[in-house]
């Protein structure tokens, strides 16, 4: 599994990023992780669509989607299902109608094989969330199993200790002290 302090895959994808009839589509690259405006990048996986943990986090992330933004931050979503399942699940599924961020569809499993997040027996990606800096390095990757969702908030709290430059201790939250040496 690709880890902390390396460069984020290349990749060329297509995502869901509206239901509106003939905007439903684009596609994203890793072009669009690097930047010199210093926005950062959270994307995050799920094993399935149309499945009953995972909506749980796609409306969580959606939810605190202003926070995102608020750090200079883009989320993408991600499942190794395909655009059109993506768009028929966000029509389907009240809490997914409204994302302010794009469903990426990884069909070939391409990205998530070289992200090193495929489980072994389905061949579907694991809970998987990587924070990218504007460079294109992950400074942050969890995994959870298939089975447990994971926590928003705790994105959004390394995301802003990463987001300091400093030492953060345990614990450590937006406003507290940081160590000094």
């Amino acid at each position: 599994m690709l880890t902390v302090g390396q460069k984020f895959p290349s990749f060329s994808k297509t995502a869901v990023v509206s239901l509106e009839k003939g905007k439903e589509f684009e596609t994203l690259t890793s072009d669009y992780l690097v930047n010199d405006d210093n926005v950062w990048t959270v994307m995050f996986w799920w094993p399935k669509d149309f499945t009953f943990v995972c909506p749980t986090e796609i409306a969580e992330f959606n939810k605190n989607f202003g926070e995102f933004r608020d750090r200079e931050t883009r989320l993408i979503g991600a499942s190794t299902d395909s655009e059109f399942v993506h768009a028929a699940w966000r029509r389907d599924h009240d809490d997914l109608r409204d994302l302010k961020f794009p469903m990426l569809a990884d069909t070939s499993k391409s990205l998530a094989e070289d992200l090193g997040i495929l489980e072994p027996t389905e061949k579907i990606a694991y809970r998987a969330t990587f924070i990218v800096d504007p460079t294109g390095v992950i400074r942050w990757v969890c995994v959870n199993d298939l089975s447990v969702g994971r926590n928003v908030a705790e994105v959004l709290r390394v995301l802003d200790g990463l987001q300091t430059d400093e030492l953060c201790p345990c614990n450590w939250e937006k406003g507290q002290e940081t160590l000094t040496v």
